[in-house]
């Protein structure tokens, strides 16, 4: 078995050796002027890429805690929240607003669905909410928002709106600015290509106006200490250098493809693989319209054993797949497209997934999957 593993996988992903080198640069002061130097071009980077000229945040934490930033710092307590939720990561907005007292209404869609604008509106137009939460992709689905459709909705009330784009920058369309989006989560351990511990997050205007009258607490997720400390091109705690490192040769790999190419294989990927899929005889959970472009969500066949299978894929061929979350463990299987990951890489996921499937007992004609995917590069 192979030493290094493919990450076919939602997260984490594949890390460039060119960044994994810049992750091993020796250490500076973190109250230094080298460090401001790399604050400085990460941040500026950053706003590039979530195309805002929002203030623009980096905490040392999961993307979980961007998430809580995001509204400990903007509710108070009792103050009622609408939370969007296409699966998991969706109902873990409203987790953590309702363990901040908030009063939470939840706008919940089937597994595979998009969120639907005339519902979003429906909710939006029976109580009047100080914000509204959504993902722009949803990993544990396999569900990718129309997150324009959606703000346009919530930018005609008053309430603020705050997304989760952890999985889904860089690998779909996103203008936070132009979208009206308030509060823009992301996360080092996606498409930015990073190992995970760095979270980011850029606020609005608008939202800064919440910051100064909300009375929730918070200490190490406080924004206005964040906005302090980066006046001198510093965190407000300790760093996390290495990372800082990496994010910044990360960046310059984004920078040299391109955004909007890097949306574009994204969406190229994911048609191979749903093509390979699709002649495998398999079912796929989300339907084209609201296809994910970083994860693709299969139904396990039945009487087929998907944790059996994919760990005998992963043990003859080193590429890692990944199961279902929740109610969906075992029901489910997911192949991840997001990041550092190429045409061959999808190429060899189908040969093996062929393999996988055929030891498992499911009838198999050898390179289904693998031509129709090729097929769907070949005419891109």
């Amino acid at each position: 078995m192979k030493e290094e593993v493919l990450l076919m996988i939602p997260g984490p992903t594949n890390v460039p050796h060119r960044v994994l080198r810049a992750l091993s640069k020796p250490m500076v002061g973190h109250r230094s002027d080298d460090f401001h130097r790399c604050f400085d071009e990460v941040t500026a980077g950053l706003k590039d890429v979530f195309r805002t000229k929002n203030e623009t945040y980096v905490f040392a934490a999961s993307g979980t805690g961007a998430m809580e930033a995001a509204l400990a710092n903007t509710i108070s307590p009792g103050g009622p929240v609408l939370c969007v939720s296409n699966g998991v990561f969706g109902d873990r907005f409203a987790k953590i607003a309702k363990a901040y007292g908030f009063d939470v209404t939840p706008l919940s869609f089937p597994p595979g669905v998009g969120a639907d604008p005339d519902s979003l509106k429906k909710a939006l137009g029976e109580k009047r909410f100080k914000a509204v939460t959504m993902q722009h992709n949803e990993t544990s689905t396999g569900v990718l928002n129309d997150l324009q459709a959606l703000a346009a909705v919530v930018r005609a009330t008053d309430a603020l709106l705050i997304v989760d784009a952890i999985s889904g920058v860089l690998s779909a369309p996103l203008e936070t600015d132009a979208w009206g989006i308030d509060l823009l989560i992301a996360g080092s351990q996606k498409a930015f290509m990073l190992p995970p511990g760095l979270a980011f997050l850029s606020v609005s205007e608008r939202a800064w106006k919440a910051v100064e009258t909300c009375k929730s607490p918070s200490f190490y997720f406080n924004l206005p200490a964040m906005r302090t400390a980066a006046e001198k091109s510093e965190t407000a705690y300790t760093p996390a250098l290495n990372l800082f490192f990496g994010l910044q040769e990360a960046l310059e790999v984004i920078t040299e493809e391109g955004i909007e190419a890097s949306i574009a294989r994204h969406g190229k990927l994911r048609d191979a693989v749903r093509a390979g899929v699709r002649a495998l005889g398999l079912t796929l959970l989300a339907e084209d319209w609201c296809a994910s472009r970083s994860v693709t969500a299969i139904k396990a066949p039945a009487g087929i054993d998907e944790a059996k299978m994919r760990k005998w894929v992963r043990q003859q061929y080193s590429i890692l797949m990944t199961g279902g979350q929740g109610a969906l463990r075992g029901e489910i299987f997911r192949i991840g497209h997001l990041g550092y990951v190429f045409e061959p890489d999808v190429i060899a996921t189908m040969a093996a997934l062929e393999r996988g499937l055929a030891n498992a007992g499911y009838p198999v004609e050898p390179g289904k999957a693998v031509v129709a995917a090729q097929q769907v590069f070949a005419q891109a």
